[in-house]
């Protein structure tokens, strides 16, 4: 198995990758292609995906806005789980961080999404009750939750 930066060609396998885990949140318009496209540009040295003999079996999109970082959508097939390749993704993202000045990390996890989170918890990233997290959208989108 090879941990490399995702690349947009990896797009089609990733979102399906995405599609199949259960907890996971997308919109039609962020999780995209052009999307992606663009999340990749902006943030070209921090997303990585983990490749068994050609098939993409993990994913985390990690990026930054100069002050924190931020991860999403990070997952691993069900099949290979339980192996490390979750911890090494995360690994990679906090290190190509790290390397870019950031020095803490955030990101949101549905609470329906048990595993997630419970991987969450094991591996440091801790829940802060006193934050009420508050979005807008700027254009309408289509939720799609797995």
């Amino acid at each position: 198995m090879e941990t490399r930066i995702m690349t947009i060609e990896d797009y089609e396998q990733v979102y399906n990758l995405w599609l199949g885990t259960p907890g996971m949140g997308l919109n039609n318009l962020d999780d995209s292609r052009e999307g992606i496209a663009k999340y990749l540009k902006r943030n070209p040295t921090s997303c990585f995906v983990t490749v068994d003999e050609g098939k993409i079996v993990g994913v985390i999109l990690s990026g930054h806005d100069g002050r924190r970082g931020f991860i999403h959508h990070t997952t691993v097939a069900e099949d290979y789980r339980k192996r490390g390749i979750g911890r090494n993704l995360v690994d990679c993202a906090l290190k190509a961080l790290e390397e870019e000045g950031i020095n803490k990390v955030a990101l949101v996890a549905f609470e329906r999404n048990e595993l997630g989170n419970l991987f969450w918890e094991s591996i440091g990233f801790t829940s802060r009750e006193d934050l009420v997290y508050r979005n807008k959208s700027m254009k309408e989108m289509v939720r799609i939750d797995t």
